[in-house]
């Protein structure tokens, strides 16, 4: 089976503290009925637990990730 490297792309992310007001979490106000914090995505809406990440795509949209998958795959960048 071929063989593929992930393009080296610069994203921009936080991680979730609980409590933390982003303009990716949702609050009940925002959708009600649906329980909180969570995030609204391409996929639908996604619960949050403190510590995940939320990541900014490359195209603007955002998306949580488990802070073992974020450490595994992403890195600091300077500047």
């Amino acid at each position: 089976m071929p063989k593929f490297r992930k393009k080296p792309v610069v994203i921009e992310a936080i991680r979730y503290k609980k409590g933390m007001k982003h303009l990716a979490v949702c609050d009940k106000a925002d959708a009600p009925g649906i329980a909180c914090p969570h995030i609204h995505t391409l996929k639908g809406n996604h619960m949050l637990t403190t510590g995940d990440w939320i990541i900014k795509g490359v195209k603007g949209e955002f998306y949580p990730c488990k802070p073992d998958i974020f450490a595994a795959t992403y890195e600091p960048v300077e500047g």
